[in-house]
């Protein structure tokens, strides 16, 4: 008995070495997964797609906040700061990005989306409303009523311990009775115009519209991208992402087939949109808005620009209205009073869907079913 004693405790003594060693395995895998930080929600979809089973990306713009003007909380900097890649749009979406990357992602692979070869790019149309002999005569101060909208959009970015003058810069061309209190402003101020001075550098940051993820075909080209960038960053998972671009682009192909074929009813079809922020959209499945009351920076009109084109929308009718959950519905209220039109909403970041692979087809999905229930009456 005494002998066998022994023998019955070595099993043991040996599974809980094993565990142990599985146990710190485990954990090396784990500290070993790779850091990637994303913008804007579509983006970190795509992104999340291919890394399915390898890890997560991290989410620098929350929901409901504007890529156009955002102001980082300390948490967003430290996940920016963390990442070993960060996938963004580019300057004509993002433009106050591009110094937090200096500072903090400096030793990170940074890829500029906008820059991928082979997407489908549209230039920036000057006016938010296609209608001729219309200027464009967008406000940069004149309206405190737009200013205070504006400002209600980012309210919720107040508690920005580490960013308290931050959450000033999305004003930067509504509220210049603050420029001497923030700094902030003037280098957004300096960033546009610089944006604006070298618009045919990069394909033109000032001429191109960003808004490049609303046509599923250039979605196929960055999940390519986005493979190729984290294989080589992260060759032990290669195989992962390979095996899920090449999944997410036979769901996107399936994707434009079947909103090409939803949405063919809808050509002809007469609204407008609060941002013009869906010409990609559009231009794929062959819809079109009559007018967009901001432009697709969301700078909004002066008081010129509304006045005429509420007498131009007067004249002519529209069917449906879509405002933006991102965007205070003041404006387009004031644009469509006393007009008999229907109201609906677009989102081009799909705020209110969960964050993960589905969100982009799911965002996609709705933005077709929007426009379908409000025209078509539903």
């Amino acid at each position: 008995m005494y002998r066998t004693l022994p023998r019955r405790r070595m099993p043991r003594l040996l599974s809980v070495t094993a565990l142990a060693l599985a146990m710190t395995a485990a954990t090396s895998v784990a500290r070993a997964e790779l850091r990637v930080a994303t913008t804007i929600l579509p983006v970190h979809s795509l992104v999340a797609g291919v890394m399915d089973g390898a890890g997560t990306p991290d989410l620098i713009v929350p929901p409901g906040a504007s890529p156009h003007r955002h102001a980082m909380k300390p948490s967003e900097a430290a996940a920016l700061e963390r990442a070993e890649v960060v996938f963004w749009v580019g300057e004509g979406l993002e433009p106050w990005l591009p110094k937090s990357l200096a500072a903090l992602a400096g030793d990170a692979t940074v890829v500029e989306l906008a820059e991928i070869d082979g997407l489908t790019t549209l230039a920036n149309r000057p006016s938010g409303v296609d209608i001729d002999g219309l200027e464009d005569h967008h406000h940069h101060g004149e309206d405190d009523d737009h200013d205070d909208d504006h400002h209600e959009e980012h309210g919720d970015h107040h508690d920005n311990d580490h960013h308290d003058g931050e959450d000033h810069a999305h004003r930067e061309h509504h509220d210049e009775e603050h420029h001497d209190e923030e700094h902030h402003d003037e280098e957004h101020r300096d960033d546009d115009q610089a944006h604006d001075e070298h618009h045919d550098e990069h394909h033109g940051h000032g001429d191109i519209d960003p808004h490049m993820w609303l046509d599923p075909e250039n979605a196929k080209i960055w999940t390519k991208a986005i493979a190729k960038t984290l294989s080589a960053a992260d060759p032990a998972n290669a195989a992962t992402y390979a095996a899920n671009a090449a999944k997410q682009i036979a769901a996107l192909d399936a994707l434009i087939g079947k909103l090409t074929a939803e949405l063919a009813p809808l050509k002809g079809a007469r609204y407008i949109v609060f941002h013009d922020a869906y010409q990609y959209f559009e231009n794929r499945f062959g819809v079109s808005r009559v007018a967009a009351i901001a432009l697709g920076d969301a700078t909004p009109p002066g008081p010129a620009l509304l006045a005429q084109l509420q007498a131009h929308l007067r004249e002519t009718g529209v069917q449906c209205a879509f405002a933006e959950p991102q965007f205070p519905p003041k404006l387009l209220d004031t644009v469509t009073a006393g007009l008999s039109v229907r109201k609906g909403e677009l989102d081009p970041m799909g705020s209110d869907i969960p964050a993960g692979p589905a969100h982009y087809p799911t965002l996609m999905a709705n933005l077709a079913n929007g426009l379908r229930d409000c025209l078509q009456g539903e």
